[in-house]
């Protein structure tokens, strides 16, 4: 496989579990955003951070974070040897 389909099949294989973890954790932190009462303000204020939070580092972690995989590897070298096959030892190791 190459390093393009391998960063696309990694993505599509993470999406789902990155989804469902981010939505469980945003559902959660909806009573801190929608607080009334004594001390809402500071729990609206919590909850509208965590929320932001999770739904950009959820982007990160579909968006980037195969884009960073793609390059790094692109970039070291890493895969410079056919697919399926591993890199010979060293001489005199």
């Amino acid at each position: 496989m190459g390093l393009a389909e391998a960063a696309l099949e990694g993505a599509r294989l993470r999406l789902r579990p990155i989804l469902m973890t981010s939505f469980a954790f945003i559902l959660g932190c909806i009573p801190l955003w929608v607080a009334s009462g004594a001390g809402s303000v500071g729990r609206e204020i919590m909850g509208t951070t965590v929320i932001g939070g999770m739904l950009a580092a959820s982007a990160l972690g579909i968006f980037l974070i195969p884009a960073i995989f793609y390059l790094v590897e692109r970039l070291s070298g890493a895969r410079a040897t056919e697919p399926g096959m591993l890199p010979s030892p060293a001489q005199g190791d």
